[in-house]
């Protein structure tokens, strides 16, 4: 599946589209990783724990939103965004979105190798 923040695809054109869809994960870490991280934020710089969670978090976000997107017959999703926010200051929400299209390849573009 073809996966843009672009709102198009350059060599192909929309041919249908099915509308938005998107992944949502709302995650948290443990305690010991919370007092961790704490930890780690009084000398400053990277908190390894949190960027690793916000990593894997995204990931899951895209991945939730290809299989809505699959469901609903697209191959392709255009303008893609994540956003997130906190919850209860122990929790954040991560959520993938875009707009679930079919793509099919565009005669008049000049396809790669050309």
């Amino acid at each position: 599946m073809i996966i843009a923040t672009a709102p198009f695809i350059a060599g192909y054109r929309v041919a249908e589209t099915k509308g938005q869809v998107f992944g949502l994960v709302v995650r948290s870490r443990g305690v010991a990783g919370n007092m961790m991280a704490s930890l780690r934020s009084i000398a400053g710089g990277e908190i390894h724990e949190y960027t690793s969670l916000l990593e894997d978090t995204r990931r899951q976000a895209i991945d939730r939103m290809v299989q809505n997107a699959t469901m609903v017959g697209a191959n392709a999703v255009i303008s893609m965004r994540f956003d997130s926010s906190e919850m209860a200051t122990t929790m954040t929400e991560i959520v993938a979105y875009g707009t679930a299209v079919v793509l099919v390849p565009d005669a008049s573009a000049k396809q790669p190798g050309e």
